[in-house]
């Protein structure tokens, strides 16, 4: 027979998470359409603009980079499971993306 497994209790004496205090003194809010992403073993680069060619018969494309954000593979999987928690809760709401 087999026992039941056991829940893992943080020890008592663990401490707490720090509180996180936002400063958005700096922030700056933009819209983008477009996103593209590369990588080297040491960083992520992903970058962000505006695609403003709504002619699907064209044949060239310009697309607007505006911003470029530099991280760690590890800050970029972070990113990552924080965007599919997202996207996942969104669809609970509004129903499946296509």
């Amino acid at each position: 027979m087999q026992t039941p497994a056991k829940e893992v209790q943080p020890a008592a004496d663990a401490p707490a998470p720090p509180h996180v205090k936002w400063k958005v003194d700096q922030l700056k809010s933009s819209y983008v359409n477009f996103a593209n992403a590369n990588s080297t073993q040491e960083e992520v680069v992903l970058n962000f603009g505006m695609h403003n060619n709504w002619d699907r018969m064209a044949a060239e494309v310009a697309i607007e980079l505006t911003h470029r954000i530099v991280m760690s593979p590890f800050a970029a999987k972070r990113l990552s499971e924080l965007l599919a928690k997202l996207v996942q809760h969104y669809e609970g709401r509004y129903g499946a993306l296509k």
